[in-house]
């Protein structure tokens, strides 16, 4: 049995802590009702009793586990942080992972946050108990305990208390008010109730998680996707889990969540990755997105595939050799229509097209030269014909006609050759069936094909790869003959193998040999060796545009554009999604007014809602102030709860113009002196933001500023959507009024601005009265 038994609560907590030099692993239990509880606990974490398959899932389980723990290295936070004990044996501690006895028995030192026996640590209260009559909270930075505390749940020896409903209060207004770091931080030891009942919630379907500033969604999606894959591993292990956060910094500052919960193999990507060998990184106008982000480009697309597919108004001739050949246009005409009848992609049904128009011109090389002088018939016979629909193929004529007439395309060229010419626009604009663009809309799509791709052109060469086709099959003939060579290698190693064996010819007759080719063939021992090459399944995943993950989790979803929706809808055909956002906080144009408008043309009415009601981030002083912006988006909408106040009112500075710069310089300099050592946002408008940027950089060289800033810095320069999903805890809003003008959806990137504070606000304005009333 493990060291650890039989020790006193405290002699356990210092032995586990020694277990690694930098990492402190105990911050809380829960003590349970004794009532049947040891047989409780072993029913839930041996969910199918003692059969082969449930033992071989345990030790897979451990073994796991074991890895895990010595994956930890030095971290800040216990692997332990909960206890529940009960009313006479042994208590249950809780921890990020599980952690079993030296000799492998279900009797863990440690069980996972996210078994179902360890569930009543975030749910049991007071009045439902759930056989639990004290839960410990510990607290620890290293391996240093900072802070204990204990709820008693029986009502017999409690005393009521008011804390609205928060589970483990103290944990949890330790972590809240804590400096930021510039990096996210698991919330493993303070889920709330009804942040629980999001992160438990069952895999099938799309459950929509909406919530206000600082009600945890992020947070919440993260651990929804480490408890989806401990509870359904085996489903999800070989299809992966897809993250889709709004930008890189955002990507960046939750990047360590999940591997401090053990798991490392979600694939985290924007929007603007979600397409093999392309990063879309190129700036343009909101406007231009907007369109973009349509569902008539669809339409758009396919117009411009067919404008490829041309049909020369007065014929073509093709020179083959010294000869010319005469292309007409019923010809070209009917082998078009052949191709389009087929109903395949455009580049797989080239080679149907290419067959019509050479057979064509192999017909008019045979009346030529095999025409009978007295008239009859052709004398030249079928392995003739077939000869020169050869010749004809290798052509460098034949060859560029074929090209100009229905040319392979991949969905970069595509979209480069219909952006970038005003001509290809107009035809393709011409194709669409109703009047969705505009003449203006067209030309505003209009730009230079040199430098690269948007984020929102990566639905479009999505969408487009769907309409070309992608015929792979000299892919699949290579991937064929590397297995054959690696089954000729390993046939070789076999044939040494069982060459340099020494055979007794006595021993022989006493009994049967075996040799090693009869335990292993050459194409087992070819796949063994193919699978040592393989890579991970986030690695295939990310290289593989038509991957079907087993989950996708998607924050800011409500930025989403119709286009994008169809792309991560083609990402996961089985339709299970968890969805994260608050279109009260929608700032693109094409992003959803309401959820239902979002998902309701790929699952109808075929989606749940969980609210999240209270803010934990946010304090109240800054909430009311944001509640006001919210009601003039929508009065109907309601701000979260805050479940506290840090005594700073959010306070307005009017200055003159020409003192902006100077006058906010003074300030970062006054705020970042006030956090000390933690994190200070300056979010300006996007036309101030290069000029305020240089400003405080003059005076704080170390100042992050630009598209994806290093979030450890302690002074960071942002703009709105660049600040979607990230907190700090100061922030200086620098004119919210301008912030408002930008956009058609100005008020919403205003609410985002005001809520990125974990403690301070303040304002910097030109023009108007203020919004803090201070």
């Amino acid at each position: 049995m493990s060291r650890y038994s039989g020790t006193s609560d405290d002699q356990h907590a210092d032995e586990i802590g020694r277990e690694q030099e930098y990492v402190s692993m105990l911050y809380g239990r829960l003590d349970r009702l004794r009532d049947q509880a040891a047989q409780r606990l072993a029913g839930e974490l041996r969910s199918d009793g003692g059969t082969q398959q449930a033992r071989s899932q345990r030790d897979s389980t451990i073994a796991m586990y074991a890895e895990q723990v010595g994956s930890y290295g030095a971290v800040e936070n216990g692997l332990c942080f909960g206890r529940l004990d009960v009313e006479e044996g042994a208590p249950r501690y809780i921890g990020r992972i599980g952690i079993f006895d030296d000799e492998g028995e279900y009797d863990p030192l440690l069980i996972d946050w996210r078994a179902p026996a360890a569930r009543s640590f975030y749910l049991a209260t007071a009045a439902s108990p759930d056989g639990v009559r004290r839960r410990r909270h510990i607290r620890t930075r290293f391996r240093k305990v900072v802070g204990i505390n204990d709820e008693v749940l029986d009502l017999d020896a409690a005393r009521t208390t008011e804390h609205e409903g928060l589970t483990g209060e103290a944990a949890l207004l330790a972590a809240v008010n804590a400096r930021r770091t510039g990096r996210m931080s698991d919330i493993v030891q303070t889920i709330q109730a009804e942040q629980d009942r999001v992160i438990r919630a069952e895999l099938p379907g799309v459950l929509v998680v909406q919530g206000g500033p600082g009600t945890g969604k992020t947070a919440v999606a993260l651990h929804r996707a480490a408890y989806l894959l401990y509870t359904y591993r085996q489903q999800l292990s070989t299809r992966g889990v897809l993250v889709v956060g709004p930008n890189a910094t955002f990507l960046r500052y939750i990047s360590q969540v999940l591997p401090t919960l053990a798991e490392t193999g979600v694939l985290l990507r924007t929007l603007g990755e979600l397409f093999p060998g392309v990063k879309a990184t190129r700036s343009e106008p909101a406007t231009v997105a907007e369109i973009k982000g349509r569902p008539v480009m669809t339409e758009l697309l396919a117009a411009a595939i067919r404008d490829r597919q041309q049909v020369p108004e007065d014929g073509m001739d093709v020179v083959v050799e010294r000869d010319t050949l005469r292309l007409d246009r019923q010809t070209v005409l009917a082998a078009r229509e052949r191709a389009r009848r087929s109903g395949r992609p455009h580049n797989l049904a080239q080679p149907l097209f290419d067959i019509e128009i050479i057979h064509a011109l192999a017909r008019q090389v045979a009346e030529r030269i095999g025409a009978d002088p007295l008239g009859g018939e052709n004398l030249l016979e079928e392995a003739d014909l077939a000869e020169i629909r050869r010749e004809l193929r290798d052509e460098t004529g034949v060859q560029e006609a074929l090209a100009e007439l229905w040319p392979v395309l991949t969905p970069q060229q595509l979209l480069s050759d219909l952006f970038g010419s005003a001509d290809r626009l107009a035809a393709a604009g011409a194709g669409l069936t109703g009047d969705e663009l505009t003449e203006a809309e067209l030309a505003l799509l209009r730009r230079d094909p040199e430098g690269g791709f948007s984020p929102a052109d990566v639905p479009l060469l999505d969408e487009s790869a769907e309409l070309l086709g992608e015929d792979d099959r000299s892919a699949q003939a290579l991937v064929e003959r590397e297995r054959q060579q690696l089954i000729e290698y390993a046939e070789g190693a076999l044939e040494i193998a069982l060459g340099s064996r020494s055979i007794d010819l006595e021993d022989e007759a006493e009994g049967e040999i075996l040799s090693v080719t009869d335990l292993l063939g050459a194409d087992e021992l070819a796949e063994r060796q193919e699978t040592g090459d393989r890579l991970t399944t986030a690695q295939r995943a990310a290289a593989d545009r038509k991957w079907a993950f087993g989950h996708i989790i998607v924050d800011e979803a409500q930025e989403l554009s119709p286009m994008a929706w169809r792309l991560l809808m083609r990402r996961c055909p089985s339709r299970s999604m968890t969805v994260v956002g608050d279109v009260a906080q929608t700032g693109a144009l094409g992003g959803a007014a309401s959820w239902r408008q979002a998902l309701g043309p790929y699952v109808a009415d075929r989606w749940r809602i969980r609210e999240l009601s209270v803010s934990y981030r946010t304090p109240a002083e800054i909430m009311e102030v944001a509640g006001r912006v919210l009601a003039e988006i929508d009065p109907s909408l309601e701000p979260p709860r805050a479940v506290r106040r840090t005594g700073v009112p959010p306070w307005d500075l009017r200055v003159e113009p020409g003192e902006l710069a100077d006058r906010l310089v003074e300030l970062v300099l006054r705020e970042a002196g006030t956090i000390d050592d933690g994190r200070l946002g300056v979010i300006v408008p996007e036309g101030l933001a290069t000029e305020l940027g240089r400003a405080i950089t003059d005076a704080v060289p170390e100042a992050a500023i630009g598209e994806h800033p290093e979030l450890e810095s302690q002074v960071v320069v942002l703009t709105v959507p660049q600040a979607k999903g990230l907190e700090f805890d100061s922030v200086l809003v620098v004119e919210p009024e301008r912030i408002v003008a930008e956009s058609p959806r100005g008020r919403s990137d205003l609410y985002v601005a005001l809520t990125r504070a974990t403690q301070r606000l303040g304002v910097l304005h030109c023009d108007g009265p203020g919004i803090t009333g201070r």
